[in-house]
């Protein structure tokens, strides 16, 4: 699942705030772009901090202790697509760091990690004395991110907000053959090959969002060479439910717990349940709360006044909440190396668990399979949202029509065995915390900590999970 950058332009648009703080998974806003410089030596003299493996030493732009660097890879592992891909890598700390190399994995699938460098050295200083950091810009993100106009502009970093098919199949279009080369199990390949340029044996991981799918997914695959692992606002590693049943059922509790704390004195789950079957807004209104459960997780930030303006729409007075579903659902400016919506695209399209089959299943047919799916939903799953709003939202849109593609590969285990330290906001609505606790449920080493009142992304975001994180790493 990803974080709706194109909140802070809709904010701007709307409720002409100030100034905004919302950013991608596992990052925060304000970290300055981290493109390579065109030449220079290594950002330190210590050459200990990188690796021969890696190619086209330089300092980071920005970050003159950082060292950046490109790992080449094959494009296609199989050998039928010629080409290989360089993938920029940030190194911060050396080589020999007390507790080793900490791989941090920012989310999407669509967004580069090495501009995030900053943001999580000055969340987590204290792991990061004791640790050498290394991010990276997946296959697909950041300088040689999958360019897609028309999708990138319709739906930017968003899950919800649906585009248009024709977008979508313009999008496959550009990559052609290349569309089944974006896979998770293409970047855990990716991952391995990194740690081996590195020269390490075994290291620790620490995913964000679709960051955890990605970290999870290695850790099964690659079990003996993760010592510890922590997983952020967490998406199950068989696959998020594609329909989102769990978050649109969410939002009555996310809704209630802020009206309770605000004492707004009515329902805002009932007024919801009241405007979206009078306007036929769900997958709107699910796209505002969404950002709103990154942004503004308590919902009291009164720039937006999202529980009163529930209520004024319920009671007739549409004005308010219409600008704001209108705002946030707007057109993104958001460029492909800031967020690919093109790679989040190929990814989820060719990993996810669909009602019409996996992958390779033709287009013909899934619009049935997928309305069969919506009537097997239970209303009071997704209460306050209407069972069509689940069919309606952008991640189903979006693969619905995407050409048949070869389908991912599973990773070979489905235990994980590390330690294990699992986080989530109680508030998230976009990896709800019942993907947490099951995930918990089911791993032996596993410690989760549900951080009160905090959104998506706790460790950029909250207190209580940086601490978290922070008190697993050192232990």
């Amino acid at each position: 699942m990803t974080l709706l950058t194109r909140a802070c332009a809709a904010m701007a648009a709307v409720l002409t705030a100030a100034a905004c703080v919302a950013s991608a998974p596992g990052s925060a806003a304000g970290a300055p772009p981290a493109t390579a410089s065109s030449a220079g030596a290594p950002a330190v003299d210590d050459r200990s901090s990188v690796s021969p493996g890696l190619t086209g030493h330089r300092p980071c732009a920005g970050q003159p202790d950082v060292t950046c660097a490109d790992l080449t890879v094959p494009l296609d592992r199989e050998g039928a697509v010629p080409g290989t891909l360089k993938l920029q890598t940030a190194v911060l700390g050396r080589a020999d760091a007390p507790r080793g190399t900490l791989l941090f994995l920012t989310g999407g699938p669509g967004q580069p990690g090495v501009p995030f460098v900053p943001r999580i050295r000055a969340r987590l200083p204290e792991a990061l004395a004791e640790y050498r950091l290394v991010m990276i810009d997946q296959r697909g993100t950041g300088g040689q991110a999958i360019d897609c106009p028309a999708l990138q502009r319709e739906v930017g970093s968003s899950d919800t907000v649906a585009p248009t098919p024709a977008a979508v199949t313009a999008c496959a279009d550009v990559l052609g053959e290349k569309r089944n080369l974006f896979t998770t199990a293409d970047t855990v390949a990716d991952l391995e090959d990194l740690r081996r340029a590195l020269g390490v044996p075994s290291w620790t991981l620490d995913g964000v969002s679709y960051g955890t799918f990605t970290a999870g997914r290695y850790a099964l695959t690659h079990p003996q060479r993760v010592r510890r692992l922590v997983l952020d606002s967490v998406v199950p590693l068989d696959g998020a439910g594609v329909l989102y049943e769990d978050s649109l059922g969410h939002s009555a509790r996310v809704l209630r717990t802020a009206c309770r704390e605000q004492r707004c004195g009515f329902d805002p789950a009932r007024d919801l349940a009241k405007v979206v079957r009078r306007d036929d807004n769900g997958v709107g209104v699910f796209n505002l709360l969404v950002i709103a459960s990154i942004i503004d997780p308590k919902l009291d930030d009164p720039r937006f006044g999202i529980l009163n303006a529930l209520h004024a729409s319920a009671a007739g007075d549409r004005a308010r909440l219409d600008a704001l579903v209108s705002g946030f659902s707007a057109p993104s400016d958001e460029s492909p190396a800031d967020f690919s919506a093109g790679l989040h695209a190929a990814t989820l399209c060719a990993d996810s668990r669909w009602p019409w089959g996996d992958a390779s299943a033709p287009v013909e047919g899934r619009e049935r399979a997928l309305r069969r799916a919506v009537q097997r939903v239970r209303p009071a799953e997704v209460w306050p949202f209407e069972r069509e709003t689940a069919g309606e939202q952008g991640i189903a849109r979006t693969c619905l029509p995407w050409p048949a593609s070869r389908p991912g590969r599973a990773a070979p285990g489905s235990t994980l065995t590390m330690p294990v330290l699992l986080l989530a906001g109680d508030r998230d609505l976009s990896t709800p915390v019942r993907w947490a606790r099951e995930l918990a449920a089911r791993t032996p080493r596993a410690e989760l900590v549900v951080v009160e009142g905090a959104g998506h992304s706790t460790q950029s975001r909250s207190d209580g999970g940086a601490r978290a994180a922070r008190d697993f790493l050192l232990r």
